[in-house]
Order: C-alpha cells, then sequence, then structure tokens
C-alpha cells in the first residue's frame, strides 16, 4: 500500500454517530473499531469508537474516534492529518521531519493494535498521527 494523506476527526463521544452520518451523506464503506475490541481497561470507553474509517465510492477516506477523557475536546481544534501506510522508511522519514522543532505527544512505537503508531504537533500547530501498518507480504 502506497502512503496516504487524509484529515482524522476528533470527537467528543458522538464518533459512531457523526461517522454513521458521513456514511450516510457521501456513501462508501465503514469499518469502525471501539476501545473495548482492543482491551481498553476503563469501561466507560468500551463502546466509544477508538477508530474508524469511511471510504468513499468517490475515493474520498475521512478518519474519525472518540477522544479519550484524558484528552481535551476543544471545538474547532479536532481535526488531525493522518499518514498511513506501510512504507516504514518513508513514514519514519515523515515522522521525523514533522516532530522536528514541534512536540511529540506519542512516541511512533509499535501499539496495542500491532501499527507502529506516532502523535506530534508540527511548529506550525498542526497535529499529524502517523501509522505505519505491518506489511501484508
Amino acid at each position: 500500500m502506497t502512503s496516504r494523506l487524509n484529515p482524522y476527526l476528533s470527537f467528543a463521544g458522538d464518533a459512531r454517530e457523526a461517522m454513521e452520518f458521513y456514511r450516510d451523506v457521501f456513501g462508501g464503506r465503514l469499518d469502525m473499531s471501539t476501545f473495548g475490541e482492543f482491551g481498553a481497561p476503563d469501561e466507560a470507553l468500551a463502546d466509544k469508537i477508538m477508530h474508524s474509517r469511511l471510504e468513499t465510492p468517490g475515493g474520498f477516506t475521512l478518519m474519525g474516534s472518540d477522544l479519550p477523557p484524558s484528552m481535551e475536546y476543544r471545538p474547532g481544534t479536532t481535526i488531525s492529518i493522518s499518514l498511513s501506510g506501510d512504507d516504514a522508511d518513508e513514514l519514519r522519514g515523515y515522522w521525523s521531519r514533522l516532530s522536528e522543532g514541534g512536540s511529540v505527544l506519542t512516541q511512533l512505537e509499535k501499539q496495542m493494535w500491532g501499527d507502529e503508531f506516532g502523535m506530534c504537533v508540527d511548529r506550525f500547530g498542526v497535529q499529524w498521527l502517523v501509522d505505519i501498518g505491518q506489511s501484508q507480504g
């Protein structure tokens, strides 16, 4: 898979409803995973959306999730840019350049779902999510 860049929306507990709404608007396939599916110990998070992706017939990709209670929800700042794929060298290079001079919120490292993932804010205040999937080869 080649690397992809797309918007990633954050929600205050209503990600499922919002992503289903966007599916109804744009059509396509919606995949959602909950925090509970990945073993989150907090029962209040079990049914909340940890990650969702809408792939539309028109070629749009929209991703989103509910913010965990430890992260502040601030309307107007609820979008990140997601870089994802399985070309680890390319994505680590992007990560290195994007995080330089900015702040790292989550180190780029293996996560409970199996991918390498990191989150940073670049020096211009833009939040980036980098996810390196496992090669399917």
